[in-house]
């Protein structure tokens, strides 16, 4: 042990922080010794990845609109849908 260690006053539990339920909010969840990975909750309808290809200028006309423009192309095909 060092010196700088050995001279450190005792801890008293007054100095430890509370444990409230913000701190467990916080916490890490582990199963085990296997870290459970928090994220997102799912989805109920979760989006499907696909290719599709699509004339340039139609990527262009939505990309025009800068971001968010896969959501507002899945929208306008919604519409489309609703009225076909």
């Amino acid at each position: 042990m060092t010196e700088k260690l050995r001279n450190l006053p005792p801890l008293s539990i007054d100095d430890a922080p509370e444990l409230d339920d913000a701190f467990f909010e916080r916490a890490d969840v582990y199963h085990g010794n296997t870290l459970v990975r928090q994220g997102r909750p799912r989805l109920d309808n979760p989006k499907q990845a696909t290719t599709i290809r699509l004339d340039a200028d139609v990527i262009e006309y939505f990309k025009a609109g800068g971001k968010g423009w896969q959501t507002r192309l899945n929208l306008a095909l919604r519409e489309y849908i609703a009225t076909h």
